[in-house]
């Protein structure tokens, strides 16, 4: 099992480890609602160096990328970041990830942790382009700061204005001491803030500064289980659960990020399934009885009918109720319809409801 560069600290903060793709990873440290609220209200930072970061140069990287992307990269301008997906040529998703335009002839892609080895061998087989594919994993940190104090607690570190990164925009510069890292304007939880990449070797240096600077803010280390409940109040899918090599991106509601502007992987499919509708959608729901929805249980109609099943389920820290996310047949996907979640023996009763959720 991988340790991240960071590792120490994590052990030393009390956090419970466990094994998460293949790393040693940080699940909580004082409580999931507490973490949770933390980044909502103030201001939290994960350690999510497991991610994968791919580097795509050459004169035809553009061109590759658009061929096995769902998302359209001409629209981005330098210094700009996507989120989108790799379709598989079976009516599923190899990966969802967001790709980070530095220029025309080069690329990052930053790919989920479980999936690095798949990704590489995928985008490899793909490569007609002649470029250069380069996984750099290994070599990476990452720190996810999140909340809504994340640029006023982190302006002291550097001499960019973080007031003038776009969401999903980054720049590259001086931050905690250190040069060419990259400061992004993305993140998973809903609550804004900045991800920061830099090299394995400065991580330790800069998670400390970063807390230094945080203190005023409340600042607090956060594990992968707030993740989880954060990116589940957005309706954010999470691949192995929402998406994946079986679900299509217009079954999951990702249709805004599967352009038809140009050909890609297994495009002409998704276009068609996409005009006539998909058997299955992936909806949001929340509890009105009382109950906790879990991944794998099953949805049933207002008719006792089996009509799908959860893929993500929690009970809300923000709102205090159970909410979900999960696939139905397309005739019971509708807005303020009922459905019933079948929690032990009890069918609890659930409203579909638009996303993010809401008190």
């Amino acid at each position: 099992m991988k340790n991240t560069a960071l590792n120490d600290i994590h052990v030393k903060l009390g956090a419970k480890m466990v094994e998460f793709a293949g790393y040693n990873m940080p699940i909580q440290y004082e409580g999931v609602k507490a973490e949770h609220l933390a980044v909502r209200n103030s201001l939290g930072v994960f350690d999510v160096s497991h991610m994968g970061e791919f580097y795509i140069t050459g004169d035809k990287s553009h061109d590759f990328l658009q061929s096995i992307l769902s998302n359209d990269i001409s629209v981005l301008i330098n210094d700009q970041a996507q989120y989108t997906c790799m379709p598989n040529d079976k009516n599923g998703i190899v990966d969802d990830l967001i790709v980070y335009k530095f220029n025309d002839k080069k690329y990052m892609l930053v790919v989920n942790a479980s999936n690095i080895e798949k990704d590489l061998n995928w985008i490899n087989s793909k490569n007609n382009y002649g470029v250069s594919i380069k996984n750099e994993s290994e070599k990476y940190s990452l720190l996810a700061i999140q909340g809504p104090k994340a640029i006023d607690a982190m302006q002291s570190l550097t001499n960019i204005d973080l007031n003038s990164i776009a969401f999903y925009h980054f720049k590259q510069g001086l931050f905690a001491g250190f040069d060419d890292v990259i400061i992004s304007a993305t993140g998973y939880t809903g609550s804004g803030g900045f991800e920061i990449y830099c090299k394995n070797e400065q991580a330790i240096k800069i998670w400390n500064k970063v807390f230094e600077a945080g203190i005023e803010y409340n600042i607090k280390p956060i594990g992968l289980a707030a993740r989880d409940t954060l990116r589940l109040e957005m309706g954010y899918c999470l691949y192995g659960n929402d998406i994946n090599e079986t679900t299509s991106p217009i079954e999951a509601g990702l249709g805004w990020i599967t352009k038809f502007t140009k050909e890609f992987t297994n495009s002409h499919y998704l276009k068609k399934e996409k005009e006539n509708g998909p058997e299955k959608k992936l909806v949001a729901f929340e509890t009105i009885e009382r109950g906790i929805p879990r991944k794998d249980y099953e949805i049933y109609s207002k008719e006792n009918t089996k009509i799908g099943i959860v893929t993500s389920g929690t009970m809300s820290p923000s709102y205090n109720k159970g909410i979900g996310l999960g696939y139905v047949n397309s005739d019971y996907s509708q807005k303020d319809e009922f459905i019933f979640v079948k929690i032990r023996d009890k069918y609890i009763k659930s409203k579909i409801v638009k996303l993010p959720f809401k008190a």
